[in-house]
């Protein structure tokens, strides 16, 4: 198994390696009578108390009054002080959803802290319906597509590839919406972005945007996508405005012609865009959608940042080797900082405090202390710096003529200080090699802040690096593509208040569930439980829909699955003669999405024959391009599929409601 050690895992793994070696601390087993209490008072079943921690277990709808399978849920744990009943942050718990299974009275917890331990061993063929401790690498391909890797699995050092997603066209440009649940990408071939639904990790929408959509950036309130259009009509040269909610174009702006880069005010009120060619900077005020100035910024620019710090706009412009310092609330030029030609990319530290600025021709990297707005550092670091990304405490400095990635100790600069410079090795060729390379980052910071994963073009490899380490701990192969970018799709649950801990999960299925919760210090491994409700009956629908004949039973894994759908008009009448029907499936969370063509067979019922190889929550959409595409998004179901050993008196008997 290859998997990265982040803190969180270091944890997980000590518990796992207690459990199996069988080591009985009283804190690890509880008294039975404990049990016998539990299943006599159903607030157990949500809320527990031990070596004087509570925890308390929510699991809500995030619409309606219940739980139910296709819906999305919000899941809490709030943990505090058993006697104070003050939060605990900084907990950093583990959680995962799996069916419930029958255990004898007074060994439910027993097998609990079994089902945990197989759990993190993260064995393919013994992985929970959804884990909340999960993250994905999304990684940018040379052709028309993306793929998804799991980089806690690994067998025989091959590793675990969750998905491919087609594009209509090679991506450019990527960003992630915060809470990672969706990514766009700017396609400039096709004047179009994707929007990708990484509860799925599958394409749900192309977006129209403007002449050659390239660069890409979501506004700090995340309400609005902008993207950079670098037409080569300089009428159409601009950016245009998407809005993320409803998915629709907003307004385009015609600011110049070249390429565009783009900032935001911190409170989202003004929006910064380069234009490389005209050597302006356009400023566009976002609430009332109109262009309010223009100002000159030098003959080339190429960068634009703002700190939150000096609540400043900084410009750079290669050909003159300046950086201009750009008042955010009066648009007035407040500094000009003089240096050399050469000078590219600009990004700030998150605190906004040390602006760095990459000099491709020097292979340096200047740092300008935004306090004070003046040069301090002048850094040497890996052959041509093209991108940067930042830690918490690294700036990490890419290099187009070196295979070397250059860290920058942000907690060393300062004036009069001189830089602490470290550096690793992320694969055996320079990037410059692979040749045609995307605007999309070849360095992504790991879901933990403290470690990057960085991409090699030439050997197809995604390094992960850890700080502190000499080297990469591991690396994933993207087989099949040509990798350019990745980035962290992060599944865990996070801090979302002092001392509660959640996730928003998509319920993959009907049933009963255990939510298996795991604390390392102290060591609490318990199984709350919830139930999930299925679909609503076809009764309720109003419109064209679908019923799933059969599927209220387990299926077992490699059986060939006959579904049968019955397909109803907004009369109620079977449609018959459809020959656009197909289904799509595919495992939960994530999974190489299959289509196959429903066959009609009178009556309005149409099937078709599904290989399941894989035990889980599986997904069936039914699609039809006559009938929509919100009839394809509505009408779906879900199956659950139990391991090959596993008996099952599946049935194909009552017809079940498709959504």
């Amino acid at each position: 198994m290859n998997r990265k050690l982040s803190p969180v895992y270091l944890g997980l793994l000590l518990g796992s390696a207690l459990i199996g070696l069988g080591v009985a601390y009283e804190k690890l087993w509880c008294d039975p009578r404990e049990l016998l209490q539990e299943s006599a008072d159903p607030q157990a079943l949500h809320r527990l108390s031990r070596d004087g921690v509570t925890v308390e277990f929510e699991a809500r709808p995030l619409s309606g009054s219940e739980l139910r399978e296709g819906d999305f849920a919000s899941i809490r744990f709030k943990v505090t002080d058993q006697s104070s009943g003050q939060p605990l942050s900084g907990m950093a718990p583990g959680a995962w959803l799996d069916p419930a299974q029958a255990a004898p009275l007074g060994d439910r917890d027993s097998g609990c802290k079994a089902r945990v331990a197989l759990f993190l061993k993260s064995s393919i063929g013994a992985r929970p319906l959804l884990d909340l401790n999960s993250y994905f690498l999304l990684v940018l391909n040379k052709d028309a597509s993306l793929t998804v890797i799991d980089p806690t699995v690994s067998v025989g050092g091959i590793t675990s590839t969750l998905a491919r997603i087609d594009l209509p066209g090679r991506p450019m440009d990527w960003v992630a919406t915060g809470d990672d649940k969706q990514v766009f990408v700017s396609m400039p071939e096709r004047n179009q972005v994707a929007l990708i639904d990484t509860e799925t990790f599958t394409r749900v929408a192309t977006l129209e945007a403007g002449e050659q959509p390239v660069r890409m950036a979501l506004q700090p309130d995340q309400r609005l996508l902008w993207v950079g259009n670098n037409s080569s009509d300089p009428a159409k040269g601009g950016v245009t405005v998407i809005d993320v909610p409803s998915r629709t174009m907003l307004k385009s702006f015609s600011t110049g012609s070249g390429h565009h880069e783009i900032a935001f005010s911190g409170d989202s009120r003004h929006a910064f865009v380069s234009n490389r060619d005209a050597g302006t900077l356009s400023v566009i005020d976002i609430a009332q959608m109109r262009l309010v100035k223009t100002l000159e910024v030098g003959p080339h620019p190429l960068s634009v940042a703002y700190s939150p710090l000096s609540q400043a706009v900084y410009v750079v412009d290669g050909e003159e080797g300046t950086v201009r310092v750009i008042d955010a609330r009066s648009h007035q030029l407040r500094h000009t900082v003089k240096a050399e030609q050469g000078l590219g990319p600009m990004r700030f530290s998150r605190d906004g405090r040390f602006g760095v600025v990459l000099n491709t021709q020097e292979n340096q990297a200047l740092v300008i202390d935004a306090s004070n707005d003046q040069l301090i550092h002048r850094i040497d670091v890996a052959a041509e710096p093209y991108q940067l990304t930042f830690t918490k405490g690294y700036a990490y400095v890419r290099g187009l003529a070196s295979p070397k990635v250059s860290m920058i100790n942000l907690a060393s600069l300062g004036q009069g200080r001189e830089p602490i410079v470290q550096g690793f090795e992320a694969g055996p060729a320079a990037p410059r090699q692979a040749g045609d390379l995307p605007l999309a980052q070849s360095v992504s910071v790991s879901r933990d802040d403290n470690a990057v994963f960085a991409v090699n073009p030439v050997d197809n490899t995604t390094y992960f690096y850890a700080e502190g380490m000499n080297a990469p701990m591991s690396g994933y192969n993207n087989r099949g593509h040509q990798a350019r970018a990745a980035i962290v799709i992060d599944r865990s649950l996070r801090e979302v208040a002092p001392g509660v801990y959640g996730s928003t999960v998509k319920l993959p299925a009907a049933g009963t569930f255990d939510v298996a919760f795991l604390l390392n210090q102290p060591q609490i491994i318990h199984c709350f439980s919830t139930e999930v409700a299925a679909l609503p009956q076809a009764s309720q629908h109003k419109r064209a829909h679908a019923e799933f004949i059969g599927g209220g039973q387990p299926w077992p894994a490699h059986r060939p699955y006959q579904a049968r759908v019955r397909i109803l008009g907004e009369d109620g009448q079977p449609r018959t003669g459809l020959s656009d029907l197909t289904l799509r499936y595919f495992l939960a969370p994530s999974s190489l999405p299959r289509n196959v063509q429903l066959v009609d067979m009178g009556e309005g019922v149409y099937q078709a024959t599904l290989e399941l190889a894989e035990a889980g929550a599986w997904y069936l959409h039914v699609q039809s391009p006559s009938l929509g595409r919100t009839f394809a998004e509505q009408n779906f179901t879900s199956l659950r599929v139990l391991p090959a050993t596993t008996s099952s008196t599946a049935s194909q008997g009552e017809p079940r409601s498709l959504r």
